[in-house]
């Protein structure tokens, strides 16, 4: 039986592939990821780290010491910034990625646990040329590390209680962006006051603070059950973020926003802000009037 080991998990994925394979093509663009892939792998490598798997444009691994994972992280940045991968037709690569340290169990290829589903999460809160981490990573890095990271922000992640810090890891030093003294981050729970009503054939899911997360999908076991061929198990989510409300796709064909003022949006694989009020359709687009209209409404 496989008992729990500790160890720093990091996540890297490609930024924009979906759009690299519009713009080069199939082969090039595949082409294109896999040299980026390549650069992943061969940083982990180099930094005893042991790469678990790819997915897709998508490189997860995981390293002994906090401090592996973060060498590793800026190895593979500066790779791609100093275009050791060139794709060419005026495209400009970028990768970001998240790492959490913690408790994991071990699997066949594969590791499991909620470090595991952090560190994923950190890599969807992280921008182009960014490394993002936990406080759980921070208290085990070195003294020099821990003085390049600093806090930007909260989240919520599925399973953890609460909002967690989000740190940034300044692992370029010449290009960073000055932040505003001023910010209380303690306070930002008690500031809450808006909240997402979302409405489907009768039933009825609220977000806010209490409530900060919820799924949408044809399995039974979503927030919200929505049948349909065209939905995926669990289609999208909609998570809360200081008052801010964001929808993430994680379907096979996309989730499509009608709003108030008849803009079309669409996501896949992908997120964007919801706000106001308007219609969610999940593979489809849907108007306020179909009975497969998910109407959301925000209200401060």
């Amino acid at each position: 039986m496989s008992t729990e080991i500790e160890v720093a998990v990091l996540f890297a994925d490609v930024v924009g592939s979906t759009e690299l394979y519009e713009i080069l093509g199939d082969l090039k663009a595949r082409d294109t990821i896999a040299r980026c892939l390549d650069i992943m792998k061969n940083a982990t490598d180099q930094n005893q780290g042991s790469v678990i798997k790819t997915i897709g444009d998508e490189v997860m691994a995981t390293f002994p010491t906090a401090d592996d994972a973060l060498n590793a992280a800026r190895e593979m940045q500066s790779s791609i910034v100093k275009g050791d991968v060139s794709a060419g037709e005026g495209v400009s690569l970028a990768i970001r990625v998240g790492c959490d340290y913690g408790k994991v169990l071990p699997g066949e290829r594969d590791v499991f646990g909620a470090t595991v589903h952090t560190a994923n999460r950190m890599t969807s809160q992280a921008k182009a040329r960014q490394i993002v981490t936990t406080s759980n990573m921070v208290d085990q890095l070195s003294a020099e590390w821990r003085a390049s990271v600093r806090q930007i922000d909260l989240a919520h992640v599925k399973g953890k209680s609460g909002e967690i810090a989000l740190f940034e890891v300044l692992w370029q030093k010449e290009d960073v962006t000055s932040m505003l003294p001023t910010i209380t981050w303690a306070s930002e729970q008690s500031r809450k006051t808006a909240r997402l009503r979302v409405l489907y054939q009768g039933q009825e899911v609220l977000l806010n603070a209490d409530q900060q997360h919820i799924t949408i999908g044809r399995a039974d076991d979503n927030d919200l059950v929505v049948k349909g061929n065209l939905i995926s198990r669990i289609h999208c989510r909609i998570e809360m973020n200081r008052d801010k409300f964001m929808l993430i796709d994680q379907s096979t064909n996309g989730t499509f926003v009608v709003t108030r003022h008849r803009e079309e949006l669409f996501v896949r694989r992908d997120s964007l802000q919801l706000a106001g009020e308007g219609v969610i359709g999940l593979g489809r687009v849907v108007q306020p009037t179909s009975a497969q209209a998910i109407r959301y409404i925000i209200e401060d």
